[in-house]
């Protein structure tokens, strides 16, 4: 019998300053079996930072041919395409042919590796953004990870400032291809 889904609701105060963005969003996310809490938690810090009215989680490690979020168009087509993790060269590249614009938000055990071996193959997309923040970070919030999630996000000057609760971590938003 396989392993039901954990479901998570997700408050976020968001305030992206240099986007003049100030939302409060809302989410419920569904966590597959096989998915850790550090890429639940990379998958909501993606939701704020590249946020947009109309960007959507999708099936997620369900569906393997859907980003972890997207925004589409009126005709079905991607005009956001948002991955989370270390994906495959391949799959960024044909994202970057099937959607106006590729964001990821790199992060992972093998970060330092898959920079070196995979992030040059990746250097010709022009319509591509990727970015990571500190570990330590994604690992404190899956640490403290509970069912109904109270974020308070600011981003200013290529720096997230992250409230839960009474505490507030602090990253550099580390650009490592295209623009923001």
């Amino acid at each position: 019998m396989a392993l039901p889904s954990k479901v998570y609701k997700a408050f976020i105060q968001l305030s992206d300053i240099g986007r003049g963005v100030y939302e409060t969003l809302q989410a419920t996310v569904a966590q597959h079996p096989s998915e850790t809490e550090e890429r639940l938690v990379a998958r909501l810090l993606a939701y704020a930072i590249f946020h947009e009215p109309e960007l959507a989680f999708t099936k997620g490690l369900s569906a393997t041919d859907e980003p972890d979020l997207w925004v589409k168009r009126a005709d079905d087509r991607v005009r956001l395409w948002v991955e989370v993790g270390l994906p495959e060269p391949d799959r960024i590249i044909k994202a970057g042919r099937h959607s106006e614009r590729v964001a990821l938000l790199a992060c992972g055990r093998q970060l330092a590796a898959w920079d070196q071996q995979q992030l040059p193959k990746l250097e010709k997309l022009t319509n591509l953004t990727v970015i990571s923040i500190d570990p330590a970070i994604i690992a404190k919030l899956a640490a403290q990870l509970e069912r109904t999630i109270a974020w308070s996000v600011t981003i200013t000057e290529g720096t997230i400032y992250l409230t839960v609760g009474e505490e507030t971590l602090e990253s550099a938003i580390q650009m490592k291809a295209g623009s923001p």
